[in-house]
């Protein structure tokens, strides 16, 4: 209904009204003086003029004036809720005149996946703000046309309703968390792992960021196995056995945390493989085999999965030297503990190695240090010679490099004699 047809109404009831209220004051004027006036005795005018008609409410001319005024108030009753109605529609339209501009963005939005927040319609926003602007007037009138105008207003989002503006921006649909947790789970990786290749101060603040986010990341394979390398990077760095030995125990058990949720993950096997080598330190004979035996099947995994890497194959020609170097009573254990004990010759450490220098040449100064104790071994001198060179040309940088001129410089002395 538009505001001219509202307007005629209105003034259509108004003209009514004002000619009964003439009506009346003509009928007082002219009826006979002296005439009995009987005025019937009732409660509630509105309740009584509902349930009799004009005939049977008034025998004498009195009763018709109180039946014709209760008239009146009936009608002023309802113009009254028409008004309230009508001021309540207006403000109706008027917000959503001003939600219209902005509906046609909030429809762009969602359509480009942006529509993270959930939002309430306009028209039940509408509703809220009506609902709290006419509240004051609620006592005023209580008609049923009025209780019918606000529940025509309701719209099915009322499961929204009460909330504020800013906790309706901070709810979030489950994908948008999902996408903000894996946005700093990528981000926080992507940190480690630049801290990995820096000095030793950087490997120890990637170690405590990872550490900070344990309890929350606790069931990622990508965040274990960093973890994992982390003690790693802390073992290779601290002089203490015992500190050695605790970095070692809870970088294995990250690791093989790693292994069991996801047994595709080739840097899972890895890391578990080097957290067993790492260990045999520390363990008597019959634990070092064992360890041993869990280094090689799963460094063998993690080869299976990432074939490109140089590091699993320098790893493999560290297995394949050590196992060739055991003593006899090592060797018997092992068959004893395990029914046949490890094999593996200085030739296949030697291919191991060469095929780490292939792939990547220059890969490390251990790297050229075991080169040269292979061919040292298989009794090429000049061979061994020429590896130790190239092991001399790389600065000694990490603890590893250092361990390696260590043994650089023994190898050098057995090379010259």
């Amino acid at each position: 209904m538009s505001p001219f047809e509202n307007k005629g109404l209105i003034l259509g009831i108004m003209a009514g009204t004002a000619g009964v209220s003439l009506m009346l004051i003509w009928y007082r004027k002219i009826r006979k003086p002296g005439a009995a006036v009987r005025i019937p005795v009732f409660l509630d005018v509105g309740n009584r003029l509902n349930s009799v008609s004009l005939q049977n409410e008034a025998p004498n001319e009195q009763g018709v004036v109180m039946v014709l005024h209760g008239r009146q108030l009936q009608i002023l009753e309802k113009l009254n809720g028409l008004l309230v109605s009508v001021d309540e529609l207006k403000r109706e339209v008027k917000f959503l005149k001003e939600a219209i501009p902005k509906l046609e963005e909030l429809v762009r939005n969602e359509l480009q996946g942006k529509g993270d927040v959930q939002r309430v319609s306009p028209s039940h926003r509408a509703t809220k703000r009506r609902k709290a602007e006419t509240a004051s007037g609620a006592a005023e009138t209580t008609s049923s046309e009025e209780a019918e105008s606000e529940g025509g207003y309701l719209t099915a989002h009322t499961d929204s309703e009460g909330d504020s503006e800013e906790e309706k921006g901070c709810m979030k649909s489950p994908d948008a968390i999902v996408k903000s947790e894996e946005e700093e789970l990528f981000n926080l990786l992507q940190q480690v792992d630049n801290l990995h290749k820096g000095s030793e101060d950087d490997k120890k603040e990637g170690f405590r960021l990872l550490l900070e986010k344990d309890d929350k990341y606790e069931n990622c394979v990508d965040f274990l196995w960093r973890l994992a390398r982390a003690y790693g990077d802390l073992f290779e760095m601290t002089t203490d056995a015992e500190e050695k030995r605790k970095y070692v125990t809870d970088g294995k058990i990250k690791a093989e945390k790693a292994v069991q949720l996801d047994a595709r993950s080739a840097e899972s096997h890895q890391w578990f493989a080097i957290m067993c080598g790492y260990m045999s330190q520390f363990e008597s004979v019959q634990n070092k085999i064992r360890n041993g035996y869990l280094f090689k099947e799963h460094l063998d995994k993690a080869i299976e999965l990432k074939p490109q890497d140089p590091f699993l194959y320098y790893l493999n020609g560290r297995w394949c030297y050590s196992v060739a170097q055991l003593s006899w009573i090592e060797k018997k254990v092992a068959a004893a503990l395990f029914g046949t004990p490890p094999t593996s010759t200085v030739e296949e450490a030697l291919q191991n190695f060469l095929k780490a220098e292939e792939m990547h040449p220059g890969y490390s100064k251990y790297n050229y240090v075991y080169l040269a104790k292979c061919y040292k071994d298989l009794g090429q001198k000049n061979n061994a010679l020429k590896y130790c060179d190239s092991a001399l040309s790389i600065l000694s940088v990490t603890n590893e490099d250092k361990e390696a001129q260590k043994d650089l410089e023994a190898l050098l002395l057995t090379l010259k004699l």
